[in-house]
């Protein structure tokens, strides 16, 4: 099993979400989050800053850099489906500008089912 998880502009959550639906990755779990990447904070051509969530930081050298708001999906899925969730994530998110976000791919030792006990696979299907 394998976790993928996603930080994706705000705005491109319904779709993602949707595509996810279509090639049957029904589980997925969202957070809101607030980060920066190498740009620093500092916008690209169509950035999303929320001005209530805006912080500002000073560095070293004293530039301001900004967090930028971003949503944060998560899904666990068998071995053989990584490469459909990414790909379905990489088509739904992909402007080819800077801030189209980022996919993690991590081991995931086990899972269990809260309510019937089953673990491993079956609990993810």
């Amino acid at each position: 099993m394998k976790e993928v998880i996603a930080i994706i502009r705000r705005h491109k959550l319904q779709e993602t979400k949707a595509g996810l639906l279509g090639i049957g990755v029904p589980a997925l779990t969202m957070l809101s989050v607030d980060g920066r990447g190498k740009q620093k904070g500092h916008p690209g051509w169509n950035y999303e800053i929320d001005p209530a969530l805006m912080e500002l930081e000073e560095n070293f050298t004293g530039i301001s850099l900004r967090f930028i708001p971003k949503r944060m999906i998560s899904t666990v899925v068998e071995d053989d489906e990584v490469l459909k969730v990414v790909e379905t994530i990489i088509r739904t998110n992909q402007s080819g500008h800077i801030g189209d976000g980022k996919i993690f791919v991590c081991p995931v030792e086990d899972a269990v089912r809260v309510r019937t006990g089953e673990s491993g696979e079956h609990a993810i299907q």
